[in-house]
């Protein structure tokens, strides 16, 4: 039988939204509406809520919307969006934390400073959350999710809770190789004992250099392409920079200044503008040099 999503309002209450605006939950400030949106306030209300829905429904999960690019028109789907109760960082032991998926990557990197545990420090300058990074296996600074993780649980389309380890996944540069139908709940993490000190000046040379190469505090999503590291030693904004126009854009969609990997929205920007824009940055690098660019930001339509 088709499920009613409008007959589960009563039962998740506020949680369950339909036709919500998603436009201001991502970093580009570009989107239109989703059938649903549910903000789930507990395991317990998650899994009851997946059940529910039998299946029957696309699901995306929206972490804090760093790298994402939302279609304007309406999202044929169910948005997930994890509460504050998936936000919390403990230590299991001297060198193991255990943090939800919903805990931003910058807060991670610094509970492991606080706590004195190295390994951690590259988190500070991944903007987005740890169900994110793990899904894409963020990384920089020549370090990626892969290198602390011991293992993640997760919930799959029927509702059950599932724990994988690190070693069953099957990672590749910024892929996990994980199913996109799990909704990650939470990982456990290893790190090294060193000095508070140290850990901290390492996190601000870190720092430096990605406020010297990205731009910030502007309407971007991060890197737009993956570096194509099977096909080229050369970086991916080098490859644009030797292929495109880069005063190019469409609409209010624009390449970065500061780093060509990095599109902007200055204005009001629309989705089929940055589509544009990725296609004709994508295309103009293929006729160029023969190497076909992968997207990096997930693109929700």
């Amino acid at each position: 039988m088709k499920i009613d999503l409008e007959e589960l309002i009563e039962e998740f209450s506020n949680n369950l939204k339909l036709d919500y605006d998603l436009k201001k939950k991502n970093w580009f400030n570009i989107g239109g509406k989703t059938k649903a949106f549910f903000k789930a306030d507990s395991l317990q209300e998650l899994i009851r809520f997946i059940k529910k829905l039998q299946n029957q429904e696309k699901i995306f999960v929206l972490g804090a919307g760093s790298n994402t690019l939302i279609t304007d028109k309406k999202f044929n789907g169910v948005v997930i969006k994890l509460s504050k109760n998936f936000n919390n960082i403990s230590l299991l032991n001297d060198e193991i934390i255990i943090a939800g998926s919903a805990v931003n990557d910058k807060s991670l990197s610094d509970f492991a400073m606080e706590n004195g545990l190295g390994g951690f420090e590259f988190l500070s300058c991944i903007p987005g959350t740890i169900g994110g990074g793990i899904k894409m296996n963020a990384g920089c600074f020549q370090r990626e999710f892969k290198d602390i993780l011991i293992s993640i649980q997760a919930i799959n389309k029927s509702g059950e809770i599932i724990t994988i380890p690190a070693k069953k996944m099957n990672f590749k540069y910024r892929d996990s190789g994980l199913s996109d139908e799990l909704i990650f709940l939470s990982a456990s993490f290893k790190g090294f004992k060193k000095d508070k000190d140290m850990i901290k000046n390492e996190i601000r040379i870190l720092k430096e250099k990605k406020e010297q190469a990205q731009p910030t505090r502007i309407k971007t999503s991060g890197s737009t392409f993956k570096n194509p590291i099977d096909q080229s030693d050369k970086k991916v904004w080098e490859l644009i920079k030797e292929s495109v126009p880069l005063e190019k854009s469409f609409g209010d969609a624009s390449i970065s200044e500061k780093h060509y990997n990095f599109f902007v929205n200055k204005g009001n920007a629309k989705f089929e503008d940055m589509k544009k824009l990725i296609n004709f940055v994508s295309e103009s690098v293929f006729k160029k040099t023969g190497i076909k660019l992968e997207t990096e930001i997930k693109i929700l339509e």
